[in-house]
């Protein structure tokens, strides 16, 4: 009979080791992890990279951090605690905009944050903080717990799909070296034959008479209108 798989201890359940003199303690292999990150994508982070940032060897910062898996649950953990959260006002929909634009500031200040948020939740104090404040937030609204963790599911799928596309056009601007003013000029003739042509009329509506809103408006309007929803849905 084939023997289970040992469970795996979490990271946060075991015991940290105190940094050898002048040795990189946890903290400073988590922060070189993040600044990597940051800079040249998660890709870029390995313990053999992080030892060379730190001028140590690789094989002793196996000594504090056991694995990449770890490694990325505290790299997690502590982008969530980089900025003071919300305080709660006692208003749900007033909380859950805080909460909400709390998430996307710190996913578009970490762009390689977004694709782990989606996996398995973390469990870092940072990140249960935060989600124990947006749970406060939307029992508020409801005292079904239940139906206040949909709430800020829900909360949660909208700021994950707005910060795509911010972190898209960015992404965007490196790739081909043009700000979106830049691409708008050089687009510019084609999309005038593409209005003449009059084979698409609610686009020429859109690029004539439409406002331009920054990223700061279309992301609070969407916000609004699913606070909207949620809020017609619970009630009714």
């Amino acid at each position: 009979m084939a023997k289970s798989a040992e469970t795996p201890a979490v990271v946060w359940t075991k015991q940290r080791r105190t940094p050898r003199r002048s040795a990189p303690g946890v903290e400073q292999i988590v922060r070189t992890a993040v600044d990597l990150a940051d800079s040249a994508g998660l890709e870029a982070v390995s313990m053999r990279r992080i030892a060379t940032e730190l001028g140590s060897g690789t094989a002793s910062l196996y000594r504090y951090v056991e694995g990449r898996d770890d490694l990325l649950d505290l790299m997690i953990d502590a982008v969530n605690g980089e900025v003071e959260p919300p305080e709660l006002a006692g208003d749900w929909r007033t909380d859950l905009t805080a909460v909400a634009r709390h998430l996307r500031a710190t996913m578009i200040r970490h762009p390689w944050l977004a694709a782990e948020l989606t996996g398995r939740p973390t469990l870092g104090a940072n990140s249960l903080r935060l989600q124990d404040i947006a749970l406060a937030a939307a029992s508020a609204l409801t005292a079904d717990i239940t139906v206040a963790a949909a709430v800020v599911d829900t909360v949660d799928a909208y700021v994950f799909g707005a910060v795509a596309r911010h972190l898209a056009e960015e992404q965007a601007q490196r790739r081909t070296g043009h700000t979106e003013d830049e691409w708008r000029v050089a687009v510019a003739p084609y999309i005038r034959e593409v209005i003449a042509s009059n084979a698409y009329p609610h686009f020429a509506r859109r690029v004539a008479d439409a406002e331009d809103a920054g990223p700061e408006q279309r992301f609070d309007f969407g916000l609004n209108c699913m606070l909207d929803g949620i809020a017609a849905r619970i009630r009714g």
